[in-house]
């Protein structure tokens, strides 16, 4: 029987995040995981050809390379391999009538972009991105900061004394709105509009969804000001790092390791026992980097004292499905908008706002959507060294889908079952795709399908195939999430704490969780 003064379930990077802190703090910490490799959501593998290295869910790692967690342990990881790769050409979206428009870290371009569609939107985008310098550390803050906390509340001061009351009722309102009315108070063209509110899909944001605005601008002024970044070789540049650190400083992984119970003595959590038999005993803490629905729904034994909160974990709502599509290409496709496109790290397939909101409409209603959203990766356009010489991988998102099919908006596929059904659908969105990219079949060497169903079983976490692992919607957001009193990380049993992106704040690869639940245990 090991003892350490932490156990972590889930080597995921918000667990690692939470480890590698805690180890540098001087805590003895263990990392179990049920998986034959870390990472979670953020792994990197040969799923078609051998030398092609997909990444599985997660791609972007703008969200990681502005990290407090990666500020404040750049040096070591950097030694121990972390490798990151800029995009000048972020992201661009695609339109029917075959144009494009992208946002590239080059101001001049993207303003050109705008412009030849808008002179007053060309002039709203600069005044927006010189906004965003002095409201970005309020928000970023914000989004840093546990909820709620002193910490949370000094940055609100900090804004009303540098900005006023004005300055924050214009943040109040950026946070509750929705895409279509941020979007259409500061532009005029539906094209602009559409690139922008894009963002709101790769979360759960419809055009209309009330608190959908923040992240659309917050990526399209990020990666205006400081581009975009994929891990070289791989988005698990950063897994492998994190486990090297935390190895170093003497904390341990367990991979194949899954958990059959946690274990509570005398009311509060003391360890876990793997299905091994083993039992690993936690003298300060135990931190759950797992879906709550996994955790009390499997891991912590049923209380009659807990049952309100069993019943609001249960209830925790998940976000949309996705499907992954990995492909294998003997070359980038052509795109018929332009040559241009070749270069950008992300190719949007939402080509209007009417559209965004009809597929949103159609996954919530448990349909098959007619024509989804597309979020076309191209990291060989980023970093050859992910594909053999002159090969490159295409990374597909779908979104967004039902997790449960309850049929086919256009009466095609009859199925209900995602296994039945994935390799059909997989072709619906690879003819889109193709729509604007002539050609793009005759290029594919090899393919990789992952379905809602598949994302789950790769990493439980993912229920129905959510990616966010539960909605953002406001009422499951900042300090309602995941579950109301609950927002800093504890839960009902002392000693047991919560991470990862159904903990503030959220989704994506910040490392935020894990990074603030860590530091609030280390008191620093």
């Amino acid at each position: 029987m090991a003892e350490y003064d932490a156990v972590v379930v889930g080597a995921g990077h918000n667990g690692l995040a939470a480890a590698v802190h805690l180890a540098t703090k001087g805590w003895s910490v263990a990392v179990v995981e049920a998986a034959s490799a870390p990472g979670g959501a953020v792994k990197t593998r040969e799923l078609t050809e051998p030398g092609f290295r997909h990444d599985v869910a997660a791609m972007n790692l703008s969200m990681f390379a502005g990290s407090p967690f990666f500020a404040a342990h750049r040096e070591a990881l950097i030694a121990a391999g972390l490798a990151l790769v800029p995009a000048k050409r972020c992201f661009a979206s695609v339109f029917a009538d075959g144009s494009y428009l992208g946002v590239s870290s080059d101001l001049d371009e993207t303003l050109a972009g705008i412009g030849a569609l808008s002179g007053k939107d060309a002039r709203a985008w600069k005044v927006m991105l010189d906004e965003f310098g002095s409201d970005a550390p309020y928000i970023f803050g914000l989004l840093g900061s546990p909820m709620p906390s002193l910490a949370a509340l000094k940055v609100v001061w900090k804004a009303y004394r540098a900005i006023g009351i004005n300055g924050l009722y214009k943040l109040a309102r950026l946070l509750l709105a929705t895409p279509r009315d941020f979007l259409d108070a500061h532009f005029e063209n539906d094209k602009v509009k559409a690139m922008m509110a894009a963002w709101g899909l790769h979360l759960d944001f419809a055009p209309d969804t009330a608190g959908g605005a923040l992240f659309p601008y917050l990526e399209s002024m990020a990666n205006q000001a400081f581009g975009m970044v994929i891990g070289k070789g791989g988005a698990d540049t950063i897994i492998s790092a994190m486990v090297s650190v935390l190895e170093a400083k003497g904390g341990k992984l367990l991979l194949d390791s899954p958990v059959a119970s946690l274990n509570i003595d005398g009311g509060r959590a003391t360890g876990v026992t793997l299905a091994s038999g083993e039992t690993i005993v936690a003298r300060k803490a135990v931190i759950a980097n797992i879906h709550p629905k996994q955790l009390f729904g499997r891991l912590v034994p049923k209380a009659a004292e807990r049952a309100g909160f069993e019943r609001k974990a249960e209830e925790f709502r998940a976000g949309p499905g996705a499907m992954m599509i990995h492909l294998a290409l003997d070359g980038l496709p052509d795109w018929a908008a332009g040559e241009a496109l070749k270069e950008f790290a992300y190719v949007h397939i939402a080509p209007d706002m009417q559209m965004m909101s009809r597929v949103y409409a159609e996954a919530m209603a448990g349909l098959l959507p007619a024509e989804p959203a597309l979020v076309v990766g191209q990291p060989t356009a980023i970093d050859p060294s992910r594909a053999p010489d002159g090969k490159h991988v295409l990374w597909v998102q779908v979104r967004v889908l039902p997790a449960q099919i309850r049929g086919d908006a256009i009466g095609l596929l009859d199925g209900r079952e995602w296994d039945g059904v994935k390799a059909a659908y997989a072709e619906r969105a690879i003819d889109i795709i193709e729509r604007h990219a002539p050609g793009l079949r005759t290029k594919i060497l090899g393919m990789s399908v992952f379905s809602p169903l598949d994302l789950e079983r790769e990493n439980p976490n993912l229920v129905g195939g959510d990616s966010l692992s539960g909605s953002h919607h406001l009422d499951q957001n900042f300090l309602l999430r995941p579950i109301p009193g609950y927002s800093r990380y504890k839960t009902p049993v002392p000693s047991l704490y919560m991470c990862g992106a159904a903990t503030w704040p959220g989704a994506g690869t910040g490392a935020g969780s894990g990074f603030l639940l860590a530091k609030l245990l280390a008191g620093r």
